[in-house]
């Protein structure tokens, strides 16, 4: 096995073993290489997943690198764990996730405004998914929190970031 193959499969079992997603440079540091020819290894391993269609994928967040399932096997993934908080989200939660997603930081008060009805039940039920998290407090009247998304909205959804959202259609009147 040549040096950079040994490299590749090292980062697969570090990704692999690390539950959360890895930073570049601590990779780098680990297998004892430059922070480029991590990345490169990255994205070398990552064509792999594709190019073989596995079912796991390399995604990059904001906080690093790590392995998830591809979003086709999240169905299966989630009847292997049959947790209480496996399953489909309800259509109060995918549209108070799309709020978050598109206004985040956003306080309780202004997706209330936007969908009209009380969300305490959904936000709840998100945070405890960990698809949204607490992002400070607003500087008004009460300290109100703040929500945004978290890597594991992006991870549910497939995402690299928020940026790969559809864009938001005009509404027309």
């Amino acid at each position: 096995m040549n040096d950079a193959a040994s490299k590749k499969s090292l980062l697969e079992a570090l990704l692999f073993a690390w539950e959360d997603p890895l930073q570049i440079e601590k990779i780098a540091s680990i297998l004892e290489i430059s922070a480029e020819d991590a990345d490169a290894l990255i994205e070398e391993l990552a064509k792999e997943f594709q190019r073989e269609d596995r079912g796991i994928r390399l995604y990059r967040q904001e906080e690093g690198v790590q392995l998830g399932t591809k979003p086709e096997a999240a169905s299966y993934v989630e009847k292997l764990f049959s947790r209480e908080t496996a399953g489909s989200l309800s259509n109060a939660a995918l549209e108070t996730l799309a709020i978050i997603a598109y206004k985040q930081p956003v306080t309780r008060a202004e997706i209330e405004d936007i969908r009209g009805v009380n969300s305490d039940r959904v936000l709840e039920n998100l945070l405890q998914r960990k698809l949204i998290k607490a992002a400070g407090r607003k500087d008004s009247p009460g300290k109100p929190v703040l929500f945004a998304t978290t890597p594991e909205f992006l991870q549910y959804f497939g995402l690299e970031n928020v940026d790969e959202l559809p864009p938001l259609k005009k509404e027309t009147k």
